[in-house]
């Protein structure tokens, strides 16, 4: 759910990533970052949160929590753990190589190398395994299932064809091996629950979803023909029916996840015409690989797009994420170049209408009295050697001992927060 890119932050550009439950976004630039609340985005964008004075390249918070992990242009190895809320720091810790990517859930905090991921316990943030000698993997694509019951973790298997591994984060150990695409990966995202995955290759034609258990195929989807695009963000809906994948063109494509369900009946009419269109679909498709070449086969069994989003401006990098907001589903998609735009999906499918435009680059600075909203100031801590672990380095910082503490009052807060938004 997140796109970034150190150039366009040198270019004035922004790094702008949803969190786990797409409650809020997070935009970093040359001048800081900012969290923004998604609550209310077909009317405002609420600012929660900013800071002023680092150029950020990646930011992640988890959930609706206080914690955020930061890593700025001028320290790419450095990543920083805090608690935005209280202005604290919890910890930090530099790696031997730049930080490509963040991710976060409940369980655990991966931070992804071009040639190494490392897993850390997000409790005490120590680290609880490495995996090393991965595929050359420059622009940081992995993703981390949000669900800590399927606390799955994925990344490129290869550097030349699109194999997922999939890593099990909690009993650390190799899960399965998807060979997705013939080209490279492009894009990896899981559902909500973590049971599914979608991918998409170099070549940004073709989408597919697979069952993590068992790496079967569940969904193909064609993006298109003419054209091949690079494909910046792939992502499930909340509600995991829907998937939406943006790229570098104008079109933002939304596939409906149909999925048939055993307990349906065909005792009535339309119960039965499923029935016999599925029979008719089956047998096509059985009988089409005879008749005719793989390729156009293809063509013709592929899902096609169940809606569409058209964007101002072509040539962009674009995150989107499908939501609900006040009970309607949204799409939303945020911009590298600082834009957030807010549509309505229709549920008849065709094509989505734009409700709101948000600029992201007009931030008002917070009341700078307030000590959260000043810039959070975060003490060096180098490990020893460069190749010493994250818990080495964890135990020599000091105040190191408070890190299990500031954790568990940033999930303090999230619960609480949890418990408001019940309450409403």
């Amino acid at each position: 759910m997140s796109l970034s890119s150190r150039a366009d932050i040198d270019a004035g550009g922004f790094f702008v990533n949803f969190n786990q439950d797409c409650s809020s976004l997070a935009v970093g630039s040359k001048a800081g970052y900012s969290l923004f609340s998604l609550n209310a985005v077909d009317a405002s964008l609420d600012q929660i949160y900013n800071s002023y004075g680092e150029e950020i390249c990646l930011v992640e918070r988890l959930f609706s929590s206080s914690l955020v992990a930061v890593v700025s242009l001028n320290a790419p190895r450095k990543l920083k753990v805090c608690h935005f809320k209280k202005g604290t720091e919890i910890c930090n810790y530099s790696y031997s190589n730049t930080i490509l990517a963040v991710k976060l859930n409940r369980s655990r905090l991966v931070v992804c190398l071009e040639e190494s991921l490392y897993i850390h316990n997000i409790r005490d943030m120590k680290v609880v395994h490495t995996i090393r000698d991965t595929p050359p993997n420059t622009t940081g694509l992995c993703a981390l299932a949000s669900d800590s019951d399927h606390c799955y973790l994925a990344y490129p298997g290869s550097a030349t064809v699109g194999e997922v591994q999939i890593f099990d984060a909690v009993n650390l150990h190799a899960k399965t091996m998807i060979p997705a695409h013939d080209s490279p990966l492009a894009a990896i995202a899981f559902s909500q629950m973590g049971t599914e995955v979608a991918t998409a290759s170099e070549k940004g034609t073709v989408i597919r979803v697979f069952s993590v258990n068992d790496g079967s195929k569940l969904f193909e989807f064609r993006r298109g023909v003419k054209r091949c695009v690079s494909i910046a963000s792939l992502a499930f809906s909340i509600c995991s029916k829907y998937l939406c994948c943006s790229s570098n063109t104008e079109t933002v494509h939304i596939f409906k996840l149909e999925r048939t369900s055993p307990e349906s009946g065909n005792d009535t009419e339309g119960g039965k015409n499923d029935h016999w269109m599925g029979y008719i679909s089956k047998a096509v498709s059985s009988y089409l690989p005879l008749a005719l070449p793989s390729q156009v086969t293809d063509v013709f069994t592929q899902g096609r797009a169940f809606a569409s989003a058209v964007l101002p401006v072509a040539g962009l990098r674009h995150s989107c994420v499908i939501t609900t907001i006040q009970k309607a589903l949204r799409l939303l998609v945020a911009s590298q170049d600082g834009y957030l735009y807010v549509y309505q999906l229709p549920l008849e499918g065709g094509e989505c209408q734009l409700i709101k435009k948000h600029d992201l680059r007009i931030v008002e600075p917070m009341n700078t009295t307030r000590p959260e909203s000043l810039p959070i100031g975060v003490p060096t801590v180098s490990a020893p050697g460069g190749g010493a672990s994250y818990a080495a380095a964890l135990k020599g910082a000091s105040g190191a001992s408070n890190a299990s503490g500031s954790l568990g009052s940033a999930a303090i807060d999230h619960q609480e927060e949890q418990q408001q938004q019940q309450q409403q």
